[in-house]
């Protein structure tokens, strides 16, 4: 390299955007995904003692996937060859592979073949590196954000390892950027920067755990600040709302205003009104609160509210929370407004909440009886001989599979713990159970459906 290739290496770097100089370059500065690296973890023992396999990292944007990428192969002393499989084809690859073959050959020099993106390869570019990275003429460490079951053949996945990113915290996205306000060398601290915590809060939300979205809209901010008086660059809430395009909403997930919210949600699905229901929602999803916290009060509702009056809602909101953990934000948002607006304008009864708040309190209160004998399994002759199972009859024995004996304890027999509505579903269940206790003899005052 000569003077001049390096000192346009050297701007290059300085003009580029701040998630990338503030790119960590050793472990000791890498924020987040302790499960893989952290010290004493399978990954971290390979990359030091150098044998590192191939691998697929899959996670979120702005998660590390990349920087992670560039630690490995520093770290193991290895060439590092990137492409992007946006804009890279077979060509490319076949020329890295070249180059790599005569690296090892010459140099003894392991080459990593970074693949970003490679969820985008199409199967004939993937199979196109499966013989190199089986052979071993490269390490191959692909990034991708979507699943990789889906989106890489079975045959490369079957000879590398797949890490699950995990998304960056809020505490960890802080970090991240009080780092890049300090650093006067890659970061921001030569601009003598002060920062509003509410500034600083929001864009943690808005960033939505992408490190990179952080780094960047942080810049825009900085640059978009004239200096003070004294010197400094004073951030504020109005400053980062214009760098993000997105306004801050008044929100506190751990506060006060959080439980109001939630409260809110609840109250209007319970109440049957959809417009209220998805106002809430989005209040909510849209300051940044966790959707699977939402999606665990949807699964709530589902079985408090509407209980058996609509047993497909249950069905409904575990989908969504499916959805959520399977597509992230924000497209998720969409499957949680389907739950919360089926759920809305379900049939609604609290039938099976109020039953089994009955039954607990008996549990917990009661003198928990033993099993009675004919409901019992002989599963050994001794417990034949004892009478375990004498006097069992079979339901499916018996005309509409039904048939009247005592399936609750001595001391219970006659209480009464659930009551169905008339609404939905239970409108069936109503009818059936009548017609079951009615055919056979039920006295009314045990089962008075």
């Amino acid at each position: 390299m000569d003077m001049f290739e390096q000192k346009s290496n050297e701007k290059k770097d300085m003009e580029a955007p701040l998630a990338t100089r503030m790119r960590p370059t050793t472990f000791s500065d890498f924020v987040g995904q302790e499960h893989l690296i952290g010290s004493g973890r399978v990954l971290r023992k390979a990359i030091e003692t150098g044998k590192i396999p191939s691998i697929i990292l899959w996670g979120p944007p702005g998660s590390g996937k990349t920087t992670l990428a560039y630690i490995i192969a520093d770290s193991t002393e290895s060439h590092f060859s990137p492409i992007s499989a946006v804009n890279a084809g077979v060509a490319d690859l076949r020329r890295i592979i070249e180059e790599a073959k005569e690296r090892h050959k010459i140099l003894q020099k392991q080459t990593i073949l970074f693949i970003d993106e490679i969820h985008r390869f199409n199967k004939a570019q993937q199979d196109a590196i499966l013989p190199y990275v089986e052979d071993g003429t490269v390490v191959l460490i692909g990034a991708t954000t979507e699943n990789p079951s889906f989106e890489v053949i079975s045959a490369l996945i079957s000879r590398c390892q797949v890490l699950t990113l995990n998304p960056l915290t809020d505490d960890e996205i802080q970090l991240i950027i009080l780092r890049a306000l300090k650093d006067t060398i890659r970061g921001l601290g030569a601009l003598n920067i002060e920062m509003d915590k509410d500034a600083l809060h929001h864009l943690i939300a808005a960033s939505n755990n992408d490190a990179r979205v952080a780094l960047n809209s942080l810049e825009i901010a900085a640059l978009a600040t004239p200096p003070e008086a004294d010197g400094k660059h004073h951030i504020s809430l109005a400053t980062i709302e214009d760098a993000i395009q997105h306004r801050a909403l008044r929100y506190d997930k751990d506060g006060e205003l959080h439980y109001n919210t939630i409260s809110a949600l609840h109250k209007s699905m319970r109440g049957s009104d959809p417009d209220a229901t998805l106002y809430w929602l989005a209040r909510m999803l849209e300051a940044g609160e966790d959707p699977l916290y939402i999606a665990r009060r949807l699964i709530r509702f589902a079985s408090e509210d509407v209980g058996m009056a609509d047993p497909q809602a249950l069905v409904i909101a575990i989908a969504a929370q499916q959805a959520v953990h399977f597509l992230g934000m924000p497209e998720g948002n969409l499957a949680l407004a389907e739950a919360a607006v089926y759920l809305a304008t379900s049939a609604k009864s609290n039938s099976l909440y109020q039953a089994y708040s009955r039954v607990q309190e008996e549990v917990r209160q009661g003198s928990n009886e033993p099993v009675p004998l004919h409901l019992r399994n002989p599963v050994t002759p001794l417990m034949k001989d004892e009478g375990y199972g004498k006097g069992y009859k079979y339901a499916h024995d018996y005309p509409g599979h039904f048939v009247m004996q005592q399936n609750l304890p001595d001391s219970l027999q006659g209480k009464h713990y659930y009551t169905p509505s008339d609404q939905g579903y239970e409108k069936k269940i109503i009818d059936r159970l009548k017609s079951w206790w009615r055919d056979f003899g039920k006295p009314p005052e045990t089962k008075d459906y």
